[in-house]
C-alpha cells in the first residue's frame, strides 16, 4: 500500500517558534503556501500555523502579527504521520483529527506534509470522497 513518504510534499520548510506571525506570513507567501509546520529550537515539531490562523487568531482578535510569536499559536501536540505508515493511517488520521495537511515525521525529523491535495492525486476517487465528507462534516 502507498506510504507518506511516497504522497507527501518533501522539503518542508519550518517558521521557528520564536519568529513572528508576520515572519511566517511572509515566508509563505515566498514559497507560496497556506501552512507551515512550527518547529522550536530543537527543531521538534510544535504545530502548524495556517493562513487562516493568521487571520483568525491574530488579526481577527486585534494582535500585532509583529510582535506574536508563531509559537503561540501552537496548540496541543501536534498531530503527524510517520513516514512508512500507509494510505489508510493517513486517512483515519486526518479524518480522526480532521485536518487538511499532516506532518510527516521520520523518528524525529520532519520529512514533508501529507495534504489533502496529495492524498486526492494519490489514492482512488472512494477513499478521496469519504474523506472530504469527513473533513467538511463538524
Amino acid at each position: 500500500m502507498t506510504s507518506a513518504r511516497e504522497i507527501m510534499t518533501g522539503g518542508a520548510e519550518c517558521v521557528g517558534a520564536d519568529e513572528t506571525v508576520a515572519e511566517a506570513a511572509r515566508k509563505m507567501a515566498q514559497l507560496g503556501v497556506g501552512a507551515l509546520p512550527i518547529c522550536g529550537t530543537d527543531q521538534r515539531l510544535k504545530g502548524m500555523l495556517t493562513d487562516r490562523d493568521i487571520v483568525v487568531k491574530v488579526l481577527g482578535k486585534g494582535l500585532d502579527p509583529a510582535d506574536t510569536k508563531a509559537g503561540d499559536l501552537a496548540q496541543g501536540e501536534a498531530v503527524t504521520i510517520g513516514a512508512d505508515d500507509d494510505a489508510a493511517e493517513i486517512l483515519r488520521t486526518m479524518t480522526a483529527h480532521k485536518v487538511r495537511r499532516l506532518p510527516v515525521i521520520d523518528g524525529h525529523d520532519l520529512v514533508g506534509v501529507v495534504a489533502q491535495a496529495d492524498v486526492a492525486r494519490a489514492l482512488p476517487d472512494p477513499q478521496v470522497g469519504d474523506l472530504l465528507q469527513a473533513l467538511s462534516t463538524d
